[in-house]
Parts: C-alpha cells; structure tokens; sequence
C-alpha cells in the first residue's frame, strides 16, 4: 500500500507538470497572437502568466515581455490610466528586478508625469545595473539637472561659506544650544557641522526624496547616522512629540535663494517658532540659553542698485519695431516671465538670476547700491507681519548716463553678531544675484539728475520690486515717466507736453509673455534675416518659372506680392499656394516671415493661446490676408503626430524644425522628426536647418570644474561627502555662456561632428578628431557650439553674441596635461541625438 501511495503522488505530480506545461505553451502561443493583434494589453497578461509559471523562460521570452509591456503602457498613459500603468510597471519589476531596460522605461513615463525625483531614482538605478546604456545615461543626466540642482557643487565648493557656517554653528552650541534642527539639510552638512560641535540632540529634515537618500548615505560615510535623526518631510509638517521628542533651541538653515526669500523661509521660521524652537531668550544675558531658542542665520539686509545691462534688456525687452521686413505693432507689448504689474494677483517669481560679475557685456551701475530692507529671523511678530507690510517707496538718484535695465538685488546674511555672508556682485562669492527687469517705461534712457523710482512689498513672501519709473528734471520740473498701463493718451501727452511730442498711443495694449529665451530670439536680427533669405531661395526655386514671369515683384527684396497673383490675365487662375510648416518650439514669427513670398500657405505650431492672438496681430499690421497663416495644431487630432500632410493631396515645400536646444545641447529624437519630414516634402523642397556642424575646442577651466563636482573634502572642511553627491555630477555643462567663462584656450576649434537632416547617409555614428595643442596647460573641459546651415550660404553660429542659444561643455573626470605640439584624439559617439566626447 505505501508503495501505491508513492506512485498515485508521482503520477498526480506528473499530471501537475504536464498541466503546467500545456497551460504555458498555449498561453505563450495565445501571446504571440495577440501581439500579431496588436492586443497588447492581453499579450502582456499572458506572459505574466507564463513567468510565474515557469520563472526558467524568463531569459527566452524577456524581449517580447518588454515589447508588450512598453506598448501596453503606451495605451495606458493615453488613456490616463496611471494607476494601471505603474501596476504593470511593479509587476515587471518584481520578475525582472535588475532589468536596465524596464527601470529606464518606469523613469521615462514617471519624468513625463512630473515625478522627477522618482524617476531619478530608477535612471540611476539603470545606469548603475548598465553604465553602458547611452538611453539611461541620457535620462538620468537630463533629470540630475533637476533633483539636484547644480548650486549644490558650487556651494559645497565655497569654503568661505562654509566655514563661516561651521563658526556661527559652533558658537551657538557652546554657548548652551544643545539641540538642533536642521531645515532643508540638502547634504546634511549644517546638521554635521552642529554634531561635530557637541550639540546633544541633532535632527534634520529634508523634503526631496533624492537629496534625503543623498544625505542619509554622506551621514553614513561619516559615522554619524545613528547620532542626527533625518526626517524625510518638509519642516511644516514636523510636530512634536510626534517627529521629534521636544522643542530645539537652535534651527539652522539656509533655505535662501537669490532673492532671499523664495525658498519659503519665512514660513518655516514663522512654523518653527510657533511649533518646534524654544521661546527666544530675552535681553537678560545671564539667562542659559539652553531654555530658549534662536535661528541661524539670526537676519539679513537686502541691497539694490539700478543697472544698464545689454544681456538683461535683449531677454526682456523688445525694443525692435520690424524684423526680417515684418513690422511689430505698437499695440503689441511683449514681457518676459519677470513682469508683473501692479496689482497683479500673479504669484511667479517675480525676478530672474543672473551671476553679474560674469554676465556677457557687463553692467554698468547707474545709481548708488541702496538698502531695500531689513529682516530679523529671531522675532516672530516681525515674521509674521512680513507679507502684510505696506509696500514702501524707494527713489534713488541717477549718479551715470545709461539705459536703465534692471534692479539688481543682493543681500547680507548675518549669521549671529560675528559672522556676515554677503552675495553682493562685487564680492567672491558662488551666489547670483537676483534681477527684476524694467519693463514697460516709454523712455528707459537715464542721465545724472534723474531719479528712479520703485515700490518694495513682500507679497506672498517673496520680495516684489514692482510701478518702476523713472523722474527727470527738465525745464525747471520733475515729470514722472510712468508705465504705459497706468497712463490714458491724455495724461501721457498732458505730462511731456513741454518734454516731447506725443506720438498717437492706443487705449488698449495686447500684451503677450514670452520666455526670456523667446524675448531673445525675438531680438536676433540676423537670425531672421538669414531664414528670410534661405525660405526665399526654396520658395523661388519651386515656383514655375511662367509663374514668376507674370508675378508682379518687389525687386528690392524679392518679395513676391501676398495673397492673389496678378497675371497679365486677369482671368488666368490664382496660384496653388505652397505650404510652409513650422513646428520649432516656442514663439516664432518665421511663418509670418514665409508668408511674404506669396502665395504661401503657413502654419504655426505655437498652442498658447496669447501667441495666436499676437502672430494674428502682426499678420493684420502687415496687411497680409488672413489665410495667410493657420495653427497647425487645430488641424490636427493628436499633438504627438504633428508631422503630417498639409493636405490629403500636397506635400510640403518647407518645414523648419527645433535641432538645438537653448541649452545647447542636440534636440532629442530629431534624427527622427527629420525621417518623417523627409517624406512630407514635395519634390525639391527643404528641412531647416539642412545640416548642423559641431565645433569644439580644448581649454583649461577652474570655474568648470567647481560646478560640476565637488572637490574632495577640503572645502567641506573634512566631512565626506565628494563621492555622493558626485554620483549625480554629469560630463556636461549646458546653459553656459562662453563668452563670459573664465577659461584658457589650449586649442584651436575644430569641427567635431555633422549632423545632416536632408542626408542622413552622410552621418556617421562615431568619428575621432586630432587636435593639436598650441598652448601649455590643464585639459579641464571641451566647450562645444554649432553651426546651424539652413543651406550652403544661410549659417547660424550658435556661439554669436546675438544668440538665443547657450553653449554647453564637456567636463573631463580628470584633468590632462599637456604641452605645445601634442596632439590629442576625441572619440566622438553620436546615437539618439545624444553626444558623448572622450579624450584619448
């Protein structure tokens, strides 16, 4: 009987595994047919079923999982079913934990959906499993930029900085603050610096879920992470004793951006104070202050000064009134992001950054630095009345001849009462300096006897420098040059009657905001006047030539007459037009530009809503018919299929795209759009640009090296923290200005690499490059620019001083040295739009 058991098991476990076997085969077999369907949801469900039956075909059936799994989750996500599409992405990664590919893919759709320091976390991870695979490198150094913020390097770069912060902190601790919260940690340098002093009790938080990971590994390194408790969350929401056991009497922090106050530390001190310090210790100095509480930094002074500034006014302003022969109207105001009027209920950051000691062309101060405000961090009531202030007037006189451009702000940080940081412009400091452009005066030009003026307010705890005007005495009297939104025609005329004619003035302005990139680009003369010439050059090239004949020209630029054509006929049929498609980013007026070579068809791929309404009013400033131009994405149903036929019967004669990005880096997949655009044009016609050339040169660089990655331990004054937060360096510097870069050229620029878009046969994945050094020194870094070729004689520098574009820089891990004569190799590796450069 035993035996007859054994065998009833053995023939039951038999049957399970021939079972198990015909249910894996018919459902592998099911897969297959539904993917030939292009079901791909239920092909994804039935691979899941065959890997948890038979884990051992993992390795056989990987790749087909991952196809049915990627193009499942591309339905889900245009379905908007999040919820199902990271489940899926879950289950995957439980089968495949290690799996590069599918950790890359999980950080894609998470990056779109906003998630960027989860989405760091899986690029990281898949570069890590693969340091090798050019897509997940390309993704984690684009999301670096964003979780950890390259002022990091700088400042952990900034002894001085430090130091200063490690002194105060010490002396705090020794004079009785024994427990310590540290708000915002980022590195949790602020936090070591209070254990390594003695404090007792030190905590630390830290709301992004990269910079917290960062820092619980750096308190690791150095032995401290059993001694400060890190809290993964956002100071405001700490309570006591939930998350800490008892109030601290020292907060630490430094939670300041260059304009002081747009990290939020107002709030937090306000919440601080309220729900986590001690009670502030009063003017009694025998008191131990170990019983009261106190922050560090104990308060600070604003600084302002007017400025002229050529690089500030061509990103905020539009002073031109035509560009390429298309005249701008006067109605039409354009203001960069930095704009607000008065009254605005706006809550933008109401200012830029800029690094003025290195910004291209300088500044010139045009008036005295001034104080604009005080702040004490130790009193609450003083906080807590912040943004409730009434706004203050602030008019400061005109001390050199100029074009007032900005109010350029800067700030001391008092520490306690020994030690004093200062961002001022004049100092070495690794701060930028905060910029509120001038925007919407009719006359900007300034001279000694002026004055400007402005109102300080605090509104949603940010520092608002806003009604900028400017006065001048002329004629024995002060005349107030005010915004034009707060003048009609009548007071505008009634005040420079005895200053100035008054030019006829519209009741109503059409504003539109532009990115400073836009405002920039917009500026840039030559960048229009060259795709002018090379879109007349196309445009003529495909007109018949008995079309030409009987067209009635503009001999001066070689316009053809919009709209209809006149024909020594007039009964002859009007021309079919032919069809320009610009899908460049952001605002352009380059169909606008098109439609003077009539007859042409034009279409615009700009979305907002405020760009239309502005093309639409510069097509009737210049008298062009109305059909002239069309928004190309109301013709179409999906904005991802953007390159499609004009028409069901026509072709295109011209489409312009995006190749580099303002950050100067190649546009990703533009390889690809130039495939499709390719099959959409018409029999001689042409993509823009036609081909882009890479130009590079070999220099010695201090400053790149700084900003890039942290510097061993001396400037972190012996604490351990280089090998993380380099973790999250990357080998390229974008949105760098050459022009102001303190560097040494080693070499002389060579061109790098070709990227052909009509041609795409002539590129070449890989090339090396020899480059001769003429001068002794550090190889540190390869700066690169482009040239953008819209055809043979049509070539933008992307390096000019005119330039939207930024210029970007590789960054050797270690420097070379070398001399005169030497000759160097650069492999330079080219795959899906992304560049790699490395020195052999």
């Amino acid at each position: 009987m035993p035996n007859s058991k054994r065998k009833s098991r053995r023939r039951r476990k038999v049957g399970q595994e021939t079972g198990r076997h015909e249910l894996v085969s018919r459902s592998l077999q099911s897969a297959q047919h539904c993917l030939e369907n292009q079901d791909f949801g239920t092909a994804y469900a039935h691979y899941l079923l065959v890997l948890n039956l038979a884990p051992e075909l993992k390795n056989d059936v990987k790749e087909t999982f991952q196809f049915a799994l990627f193009k499942w989750a591309e339905e889900l996500d245009s379905l908007a079913r999040v919820q199902d599409l990271f489940g899926c992405y879950e289950q995957a990664l439980e089968l495949f934990p290690n799996d590069e590919v599918i950790c890359n893919s999980m950080g894609e759709h998470l990056f779109k959906m906003g998630f960027r320091d989860e989405a760091a976390a899986y690029f990281h991870k898949a570069v890590k499993l693969n340091p090798d695979f050019p897509d997940a490198k390309e993704n984690f150094y684009r999301v670096a930029n964003w979780v950890v913020e390259r002022w990091h390097f700088v400042m952990l770069n900034d002894s001085n900085r430090n130091l200063l912060y490690q002194k105060a902190i010490q002396k705090a601790v020794h004079s009785g603050c024994r427990s310590v919260l540290d708000i915002g940690t980022g590195t949790g340098i602020l936090s070591m610096f209070a254990k390594k002093a003695g404090a007792s009790s030190v905590y630390a938080c830290e709301l992004s879920k990269t910079m917290y990971e960062l820092a619980c590994e750096v308190l690791a390194a150095n032995a401290l992470n059993g001694e400060i408790k890190l809290l993964h969350m956002k100071s405001l929401d700490i309570e006591v004793p939930k998350h800490m056991p008892e109030r601290v009497s020292l907060v630490v922090t430094e939670t300041v951006d260059s304009g002081l106050f747009g990290e939020g530390i107002v709030e937090s001190l306000i919440h601080a104070w309220e729900h986590l310090l001690l009670p502030p210790k009063p003017n009694d100095f025998s008191v131990d202050s170990e019983n009261y509480g106190k922050v560090i930094p104990a308060g600070a002074t604003i600084w302002g000064m007017a400025v002229e500034c050529r690089e500030i006014r061509r990103h905020h302003r539009v002073d031109i009134k035509e560009v390429a022969g298309v005249c701008l109207p006067e109605s039409l105001v354009f203001h960069s992001p930095a704009y607000t009027s008065a009254g605005s209920d706006e809550t933008l950051e109401p200012y830029t950054t800029e690094k003025l000691s290195r910004v291209p062309g300088g500044y010139k101060a045009l008036t005295e630095h001034f104080q604009v405000l005080t702040i004490n961090f130790n009193d609450l009531q003083e906080l807590k009345s912040f943004a409730i202030r009434k706004p203050s007037k602030i008019n400061m006189p005109v001390i050199e001849r100029g074009i007032l451009d900005a109010i350029v702000v800067w700030f001391t940080l008092q520490l306690d009462d020994d030690h004093t940081l200062s961002t001022s412009p004049r100092d070495d400091t690794c701060w930028e300096q905060a910029v509120y452009p001038v925007q919407g005066l009719l006359d900007y030009s300034v001279k000694c006897g002026d004055s400007v003026t402005m109102e300080v307010s605090c509104q949603d705890f940010y520092l608002r420098i806003q009604e900028i005007s400017l006065v001048t005495s002329d004629y024995g009297m002060d005349v107030e040059r005010n915004l034009k939104e707060k003048n009609s025609e009548a007071e505008l005329c009634s005040a420079l009657a005895s200053l100035q004619t008054a030019s006829t003035m519209e009741s109503a302005w059409q504003e539109c905001m532009l990115e400073s990139t836009e405002i920039a680009l917009l500026n840039n003369l030559s960048y229009h006047e060259c795709f002018k010439a090379a879109i007349g050059k196309v445009l003529s090239s495909l007109s018949l030539p008995e079309q030409l004949s009987s067209m009635d020209v503009d001999s001066q630029n070689d316009e053809m007459n919009l709209g209809k054509v006149k024909t020594k006929d007039q009964n002859k049929k009007t021309l079919d037009p032919l069809y320009v498609l610009d899908v460049s980013e952001g605002f352009s007026i380059l169909p606008v530009i098109a439609g003077k070579f009539g007859p042409v068809k034009a279409y615009s791929s700009v979305e907002k809503e405020q760009h239309q309404v502005a093309l639409n009013l510069i097509l009737e400033a210049n008298k062009f018919p109305k059909e002239t131009l069309e928004f190309w994405l109301n013709h179409v149903q999906d904005d991802n299929m953007v390159l499609q036929r004009p028409r069901s019967d026509k072709l295109w004669s011209i489409i312009i795209l995006d190749v580099i990005e303002t950050s100067g880096l190649i546009q990703q997949d533009v390889m690809e759009k130039a495939a499709i655009s390719r099959c959409l044009l018409h029999s001689g016609g042409k993509i823009f640009p036609q081909h882009v050339k890479m130009y590079g040169m070999l220099v010695e660089s201090r400053s790149l090296v700084l900003e890039t990655a942290v510097q061993g331990t001396d400037p972190t004054l012996g604490f351990n923290i280089a090998p993380f937060i380099n973790q999250f360096k990357v080998p390229i510097r974008v949105f760098l200005d050459l022009s102001a870069l303190s560097y040494v050229p080693l070499s002389n620029s060579v061109e790098l690499l070709r990227v052909d878009l009509m041609n795409p046969y002539l590129n070449s994945p890989s090339r090396e490059v020899k480059v001769t050094i003429h001068k002794p020194g550090q190889v540190t870094g390869i700066p690169f620019w482009y040239h953008v070729c819209l055809d043979e004689d049509s070539v933008l520098d992307t390096s000019s001083e005119s330039s939207h574009w930024k210029q970007a820089a590789v960054v050797l891990d270690k420097p070379i040295q070398v001399q005169a004569g030497d000759e160097l190799v650069l492999s330079i590796q080219y795959h899906n739009s992304n560049i790699s450069i490395t020195v052999k």
